[in-house]
């Protein structure tokens, strides 16, 4: 009798061990012991985590429930600073259009050869973040972090480094207040921030890409400065490529104007339809 109650526990304990594992279907999810110790059962956009015995549906149409959507179209990401300029800086907002990422990571697609900085030179022209208070701030701030100890406070290439009073730097840095550099694209600039020049090391991984921006900003209002040129978020008399916050709006409201319909046309021309009748 003992023997018998025994193989009736172990049997019952065994369906019971099977029935906990079963494989989901059409009518059921399927079970799992403790299954969310180890594999959620919420499904995460972009994470392709299946298991079998909590995932409905086959491997290849579960990875096509979590991979990424296209965006409902206008759509614009947060954080996008260089979105406004789409319209406003001839439909360019990053280097040859490609558009900026919500988390500032943007593919550089120049070589860190002398071919890839002549190019970077003559297609990278304009800045994608508008001239602003806060954005040359902020490249104050990181350049004299980064650049002025060589460069200098000034951008005269006179840094604490090779100064006599710092120490000695076995190379000149580049004195940016020169015609030469006043004169040169952003892009060589960006290449050089990206990749380093000559004894100066790459900043890619400590400058974000909106940073490098900033950064370039800033050396524009030190260039402007020496020529008694003005560069701000209200005026740029240093160049022609490179936007102030306020240009920007007003191009945007003015475009805004354009497109908008003429409420009072459409309201006279219903009243002379209505009065047809």
């Amino acid at each position: 009798m003992k023997n018998i109650f025994k193989i009736s526990f172990l049997v019952v304990l065994t369906m019971l061990f099977i029935q906990s594992c079963q494989q989901p279907g059409k009518n059921s999810t399927g079970s799992e012991y403790i299954p969310d110790m180890a594999h959620s059962v919420a499904i995460d956009a972009n994470t392709y985590d299946y298991f079998y015995y909590n995932r409905w549906g086959t491997k290849e149409e579960y990875h096509q429930l979590v991979s990424p959507r296209v965006p409902v179209r206008g759509s614009v990401p947060r954080s996008d600073a260089g979105a406004m300029l789409i319209s406003a800086n001839d439909g360019m907002n990053s280097h040859q259009g490609r558009a900026i990422p919500a988390n500032g990571s943007v593919t550089y697609p120049y070589a860190d050869s002398e071919e890839g900085r002549t190019a970077a030179m003559a297609e990278i022209l304009k800045n994608p973040f508008p001239i602003t208070e806060a954005g040359l701030a902020k490249g104050k701030e990181l350049y004299n972090i980064y650049c002025g100890i060589c460069h200098g406070e000034k951008g005269d290439g006179a840094g604490y480094l090779v100064r006599e009073d710092g120490g000695k730097y076995p190379v000149q840095p580049a004195n940016f207040t020169l015609e030469e550099h006043v004169n040169a694209t952003n892009g060589r600039y960006y290449h050089a921030i990206y990749y380093g020049r000559n004894l100066m090391g790459s900043y890619k991984d400590k400058l974000s890409y909106e940073e490098r921006w900033q950064v370039i900003h800033y050396i524009r209002s030190l260039q402007a400065t020496n020529l008694k040129l003005a560069y701000s978020e209200k005026e740029n008399t240093l160049n022609s490529v490179d936007m102030p916050y306020a240009m920007v709006m007003n191009t945007m409201t003015v475009d805004t104007v354009k497109e908008a319909p003429a409420a009072d046309d459409t309201h006279a021309e219903s009243e002379h339809k209505a009065g047809q009748h």
